[in-house]
């Protein structure tokens, strides 16, 4: 252990506890509405967006308790949804028109559970880095000098849009300078005065320049998902010089670590799913392993305070140190069900295999739950969405026939699986209406990123994304060094033994016909339990079955196929992004009966996790499974789920299991580590289990306050015993 809870931090959950729930409704929305809608509404659209986005943050409240050593609040949450009535600001309505006008059965597709609905927006880093370096002024002096020549008038409105967001930082920070002086604070005054203007010099300096910051560019994107990424990385340089030169300890250090995690979580506090991402650890610009000592203490003070923010991962280095790998399977094992380990070498291997370049890879972080991407180099529609892909083996085999509705539905073009007299044939009509269906939702990605590069120019986040200056536009519109988007194929696993099964069973051994099966799906396996049983042990993905998991492989490379064929705007690439946050129990509600022996509405698999009817042989099985598949093309990264018994699961077998992934080139480990019991009697009892957080699928969330359906998918998720 580096350092201890402190007195202070234990002062500071208990005054944070008796707000969290209270938090005063945050009026941005609203401000912004009204000096859009008056102060500036003769004004251009883009010098609109900037003043009125100014007033907004300059006018919201100043908080700040006597006993603050890191100065600034924003409540997120109570603004989100506010009512947007001035159409420039609107970035949605006029896109989502569009899409529906455009696109034949769109309504269709997304009610019957082909892809989520439209984009997302978040899922970001930005280099904050450059605050503590160059402060706003010296921020402020480079757009300043960008603006005597800009290339055209497009580049000039973004530099004067990003001059004015600028300020707001500076000016909004003013106002705490006035109210800590009211209050008689005047080291906190003293500290304000400096940071975030001036280049920082002191921890303590880096972390306030780091915090006000953050606070204003959330302020500006007010959305789930944008986060910190490498914090331990770029606050180090001022701790370790404060370390040296005896102005600092590591024990005061963690102190504030403390409070600006305690703040992260106060903001955001009854929201589980709004991602503040921090990324420990991992690779530095050398090549070589960025592990401090500020990476412990980070780690020690999160896993001593029972909050779900920030959200707090774990890279690994490729030359990671015994310790270092004995920590993370101490946090998987005792960090409360919140931890996520990256793997470095294979992420990193991915990324570079997508375009990105080995540098900027180096400097990967997490945007959200998992959305990789190079640290404050990509726009902020990295995360898009969802496609529920064992949902298009169903229709394949149905020809296009819902097994849960029994409706026929128009916008597939697949001819059943009565329709072919060989498994080739059958393979590429579903893989190629795969590509098709995933290209559709990414021509809708488009169409709504090229009316954020104009309703949302996001002009403070921008500032701070590598080569918007140089281009002069903001990430929306070219400005990023990289325009990448992606979205989740769900349940690939499930997919893949769908159709394997369907190789096997129709084509191969002849367990059945097409006919059979379809008539043995349609009726949900009701009187059909010999074939059912029969369909259910042929063998999947995850028992280390050489064929089966060789096709699953096979099956994995087809759908990023799909993806690596697709090009978006500005030369931008679209990415698989592997997860399931919350949608694997919407994506099984609208899941017929498989062809590989399961019930309709059975839940899915996670990640690239084989589902859990094919974790039959044991973790070490399982993991070997995952570990055939193809990882390099993973660019937007791929979690995986592995649940333990806490009874087995020792803290010494955790971390041999997760060394065993790390070699074999797995990407994301997460996992739970509380009893089913535990979490059975949370349902029944829900007040006594307040404290219990438990691990869904990208983020961490109080057991109780998850949807019915989430928690069912977390007890009935196999837990691995031996």
């Amino acid at each position: 252990m580096y350092t201890q809870k402190s007195e202070r931090c234990v002062f500071l959950e208990k005054e944070y506890k008796q707000k969290w729930g209270k938090a005063p409704d945050n009026r941005y929305a609203v401000y912004l509405q009204e000096a859009a809608l008056n102060k500036y509404a003769g004004l251009p659209k883009w010098e609109k967006i900037a003043r009125a986005s100014y007033e907004a943050m300059v006018r919201q409240e100043i908080f700040i308790e006597p006993y603050d050593r890191i100065i600034g609040r924003v409540f997120w949450c109570s603004s989100i949804q506010a009512k947007q009535t001035d159409p420039d600001l609107d970035f949605m309505e006029k896109p989502a028109r569009q899409v529906e006008s455009e696109i034949p059965y769109y309504d269709e597709m997304w009610q019957n559970q082909f892809f989520s609905r439209y984009a997302a927006r978040g899922h970001i880093t930005w280099r904050w880095d450059w605050i503590l370096k160059y402060g706003v002024l010296g921020l402020k002096e480079k757009y300043t000098k960008l603006l005597e020549n800009p290339k055209d008038e497009q580049a000039r409105e973004f530099y004067q849009g990003v001059l004015i967001l600028l300020d707001s930082i500076t000016d909004w920070n003013r106002k705490h300078i006035e109210k800590l002086k009211e209050m008689n604070m005047p080291e906190m005054a003293a500290l304000c005065e400096r940071v975030p203007e001036y280049p920082a010099r002191t921890f303590h300096e880096a972390v306030q320049a780091f915090y006000m910051q953050y606070l204003a560019v959330m302020s500006e994107n007010p959305y789930g998902g944008n986060g910190p990424g490498r914090l331990d990385y770029f606050l180090w340089p001022y701790l370790k010089a404060d370390l040296e030169n005896g102005t600092c300890t590591l024990q005061e250090a963690r102190e504030l670590v403390d409070e600006l995690f305690l703040r992260f979580d106060e903001s955001v506090h009854i929201h589980d799913g709004w991602g503040t991402t921090v990324s420990v650890g991992g690779t530095g610009a050398d090549g070589k392993s960025s592990v401090t000592p500020l990476t412990y203490i980070m780690t020690e003070s999160f896993m001593d305070l029972n909050v779900t923010h920030p959200y707090f991962y774990l890279r690994v280095p490729k030359d990671a140190e015994p310790e270092y790998l004995q920590l993370c399977a101490y946090y998987l094992k005792k960090g409360h069900n919140r931890a996520q380990i990256l793997n470095d070498e294979a992420i990193m291997k991915a990324m570079i295999n997508s375009g990105v370049s080995a540098e900027d890879a180096i400097d990967y972080c997490c945007g959200g739950c998992m959305e990789i991407s190079p640290h404050g180099r990509n726009c902020d529609y990295l995360y898009q969405g969802w496609h529920n892909i064992p949902k298009f083996v169903e229709l394949a085999i149905t020809g296009g026939k819902c097994l849960i509705t029994g409706k026929k539905l128009h916008s597939t073009r697949f001819k059943g699986l009565t329709a072919h007299t060989d498994f080739e044939t059958f393979y590429q009509e579903v893989t190629a209406e795969i590509a098709r269906f995933i290209g559709i939702f990414f021509h809708v990605q488009d169409i709504f990123s090229k009316e954020a590069a104009v309703s949302r120019p996001a002009y403070l986040i921008s500032s701070m994304i590598e080569d918007c200056a140089k281009n002069g536009r903001n990430m929306h519109d070219g400005g990023a060094r990289y325009h990448y988007y992606a979205t989740s194929p769900l349940a690939m696993a499930n997919a893949a033994d769908a159709l394997f099964a369907v190789k096997k069973a129709v084509f191969e051994d002849k367990i059945c016909t097409a006919e059979e099966l379809i008539q043995a799906l349609e009726l949900n396996f009701e009187g059909k339990e010999a074939l059912r049983l029969r369909l259910f042990h042929i063998p999947k993905y995850g028992q280390q079955n050489p064929e089966a998991d060789a096709f699953a492989a096979r099956f994995m490379h087809s759908v990023c196929d799909a993806y690596e064929n697709i090009e978006v705007r500005f030369g931008g690439k679209a990415m698989p992004m592997i997860l399931n946050f919350v949608f694997g129990p919407i994506a099984a509600e609208l899941l017929g009966a498989t062809a590989d022996g399961n019930h309709a509405k059975k839940l899915v698999a996670h990640g690239v996790t084989p589902q859990s009817a094919a974790m039959t042989e044991g973790i070490t099985a399982a993991i070997g499974s995952s570990l055939q598949m193809p990882w390099e093309r993973f660019w937007g990264g791929a979690t995986t789920m592995w649940d333990f018994d806490p009874k087995w699961a020792s803290e010494e077998v955790i971390g041999a299991v997760l060394n065993t992934f790390l070699k074999g080139g797995g990407q994301i480990f997460q996992g739970n580590t509380t009893e089913v019991e535990e979490l059975m009697e949370a349902q029944k009892h829900p007040e006594d289990y307040g404290h219990l957080i438990v691990r869904v699928g990208g983020f961490s969330a109080r057991f109780t306050q998850l949807d019915p359906a989430l928690q069912t998918d977390i007890i009935t998720r196999y837990r691995h015993a031996g």
